[in-house]
């Protein structure tokens, strides 16, 4: 078990990095919660961070879920007999994905009122960057 704990440790950092997510327990805990997890102390999280600990099923699916892969692909890596990522031509930061879902769950006049505000915010002059 314990080897599996520390390929895992190691897979987590790894997708983490890959979707250049840090790797803070306490940001973790908030994200898991966003994306469908149950409560967790940021010292759970460490624990996985480090391979010392494995997730319950509900928070491995919520890390897959937040790094857009499939729970199996997380847990086993590319020796899992199912595991297989989820393949995208566009890729989406998490944290935009989350928003897109949640755009699409609300109602329809909601979703006017989002998509009217979307298209003022893009027509305002935008500053340059100051040097």
């Amino acid at each position: 078990m314990k080897n599996e704990q520390i390929a895992f440790g190691a897979r987590l950092r790894a997708a983490l990095q890959h979707a250049r997510l840090g790797e803070s327990p306490s940001g973790l805990v908030k994200l898991l919660a966003r994306f469908g997890g149950e409560p967790v102390s940021p010292q759970a999280v460490s624990g996985w961070l480090k391979g010392r600990a494995m997730p319950r099923q509900a928070n491995l699916r919520a890390l897959a879920k937040l790094l857009s892969m499939e729970p199996q692909l997380l847990q086993y890596g590319e020796d899992g007999l199912r595991a297989r990522e989820i393949r995208q031509e566009f890729k989406l930061d998490p944290l935009d994905q989350l928003a897109l879902e949640t755009f699409l769950s609300l109602p329809t006049a909601q979703r006017r009122l989002i998509r009217s505000l979307i298209e003022e915010i893009s027509r305002a002059p935008r500053k340059r960057p100051t040097r």
